[in-house]
């Protein structure tokens, strides 16, 4: 029988340690003198500037410690000496401004280094097996901006913050000024391993296949986990492309009568009418049986109206014939329903990242640090993955 497995860590479990002890632990897993080093001043005039490792020690603390603002920030790093000491700051002197904050905030967006960061911890999260990368999930989630409201025509020439829309578990329309964070996540850690910042009103599935390329650049994915808004055969055929399959629920909006003798869901029809058994899978061939052979039918003609054989009639079907229709595993058994629930695992992580961490608690505008921001928490949940794990293993030694 086949079992979800847990996640390997528990976010919890450092968020419910006291701050004065959790920063260290997270601290442990972390380094940062390189990317310290891109942000260090090249001019040999001026005053000796604060810390740079220091700096990102406390810009990374801040989302793990719920501060939302510079401002918040700096109030911290000046009221609270330990927690000063901790992000490795001088005591001896005033806590950085608020300008300088927003300085070094702006360096990181200019360099690229958060994403830096992130795709070299995603690279050590696998090689020491906190993720395993083999299954992946794919979703988007509304972020709220921190620019002031804007028409929807002026806001699409800006490329920044736009009107989204989206239906919630209710079926009611929800609406949204500002941005989409779309995100793969490993289904096992439930960590995140690639993401994208759009405006709000861009389409999930033109997002799907460019993530579906990064994570796969680094990794062998069997199966990509989306929901029902990624039914889009551009989606099916980036996962094709890389050697893996798309577990996507068949939208219907939109949805086109099947071939005749067809199902909708991709199963064979037999001549009565009866959806044929799935008998298994031989590579991208999928194989149907008489559903009275099988005895899931009580067929008024038995089964020799369509074959002579006492094992009944087979229809085998070519996955690359509908790549949308038809899957291996097939739609709706056992275990296509079980990979499918493991899309969950996207969902918690955008709610960590949301309520745990600061994704959706703006204090930046413009796509580029906005981007900056969501990569800043996403580095927190891979580093949280990386001390509790390495505080476990000790404790096991």
């Amino acid at each position: 029988m086949y079992i979800l497995q847990e996640s390997l860590f528990s976010f919890e479990d450092l968020i419910q340690i006291h701050s004065k002890d959790r920063l260290p632990i997270f601290f442990s897993a972390l380094d940062l003198r390189p990317y310290a080093k891109e942000l260090r001043s090249r001019s040999p005039r001026g005053a000796g500037g604060h810390c740079r490792e220091g700096i990102l020690r406390a810009l990374l603390a801040a989302p793990l410690e719920h501060i939302q603002t510079f401002t918040g920030l700096h109030h911290r790093l000046e009221t609270d000496l330990r927690f000063r000491y901790q992000c490795g700051l001088s005591l001896d002197r005033e806590a950085p401004s608020i300008a300088t904050l927003s300085r070094v905030f702006a360096d990181l967006t200019k360099k690229n280094l958060a994403k830096q960061l992130f795709d070299d911890l995603v690279k050590r999260c696998r090689q020491e097996g906190v993720i395993d990368g083999s299954h992946v999930a794919i979703d988007s989630a509304a972020i709220h901006a921190y620019e002031e409201k804007k028409p929807k025509r002026k806001s699409e020439q800006t490329g920044n913050a736009n009107w989204g829309a989206k239906f919630d578990s209710f079926g009611n329309k929800v609406t949204w000024f500002g941005y989409k964070l779309h995100l793969a996540v490993d289904t096992q850690s439930e960590l995140p391993l690639a993401l994208e910042v759009t405006p709000a009103h861009v389409n999930d599935g033109e997002m799907a296949p460019g993530l579906i390329k990064t994570v796969t650049a680094e990794t062998d994915v069997k199966f990509f986990m989306l929901d029902a808004g990624y039914d889009q055969m551009k989606v099916y055929e980036a996962a094709r492309n890389v050697k893996a399959q798309a577990i996507v629920p068949l939208n219907p909006r939109g949805e086109k009568e099947p071939p005749a003798g067809m199902s909708t869901n991709g199963t064979p029809c037999c001549s009565m009418g009866f959806a044929m058994t799935y008998w298994g899978a031989d590579d991208d061939v999928l194989k149907f049986r008489c559903p009275h052979a099988t005895g899931k039918v009580d067929c008024p003609l038995g089964m020799t109206a369509c074959s002579s054989s006492n094992y009944g009639m087979v229809v085998k079907v070519d996955v690359k014939d509908d790549l949308r229709r038809y899957s291996s595993p097939h739609r709706d058994t056992k275990r296509w329903k079980e990979l499918y629930n493991e899309r969950t695992s996207v969902e918690r992580c955008n709610s960590r990242m949301k309520t745990h961490l600061t994704a959706d608690s703006l204090h930046v505008w413009g796509i580029q640090k906005v981007t900056t921001h969501q990569y800043l928490n996403a580095i927190v949940l891979l580093v949280s993955a990386l001390s509790v794990t390495g505080k476990k293993n000790k404790i096991a030694v």
